[in-house]
């Protein structure tokens, strides 16, 4: 069995999940979600616990299990919790400002970079450079950290570039006159 997918996933009680055949939803105060289990698996709510089963011992029923389990948690630590990802702009005159449905970065080059922010994520900006993004899907959050941070990736020499909070950049040595 596998080890993540045999764990049952609790539901708080704020979060209202409903299964229709494969296809399960989930509700709670951040949003709602929905996720579509894979043929090969079954969901069933037993309580305030989902318990996700599987049809068949090979190796890909076993990672169908363990992935549809991990993605029915995310889901309900999102809708109840929610994800967070911050970023960091570093550099002379690098900034960015929410206008609206849209995060206008101002990362050297010689237009504005507008990026739409998507339905059920926020974006907050403090100080100009320290960028929040939130919402109760892992993916989603995740998705828009990593585009805003494609835009200016942190380079090596001078770490410019928008960063993830945690992010350690390895510093190069510049060249050297001899």
């Amino acid at each position: 069995m596998s080890r993540i997918g045999k764990i049952p996933v609790a539901v708080p009680a704020k979060v209202k999940v409903e299964i229709k055949g494969q296809r399960i939803f989930v509700e709670g105060p951040k949003g709602k979600l929905d996720f579509q289990a894979p043929k090969r698996t079954t969901v069933v709510l037993k309580g305030d616990q989902l318990v996700v089963t599987r049809g068949g011992e090979d190796a890909e029923a076993r990672a169908l299990h363990g992935l549809a389990r991990a993605m029915i948690n995310n889901m309900v630590k999102g809708v109840s919790e929610g994800f967070v990802k911050k970023l960091e702009i570093q550099g002379v005159g690098f900034k960015a400002v929410v206008q609206g449905k849209l995060v206008n970065l101002s990362l050297g080059y010689s237009h504005p970079v507008n990026y739409p922010i998507p339905d059920q994520i926020k974006v907050t900006v403090e100080e100009n450079t320290k960028v929040t993004i939130e919402g109760p899907s892992k993916q989603m959050v995740g998705q828009v950290a990593s585009e805003i941070r494609a835009y200016y990736p942190p380079e090596p020499y001078k770490g410019k570039g928008v960063r993830y909070s945690d992010e350690k950049v390895k510093r190069k040595e510049g060249k050297t006159v001899q």
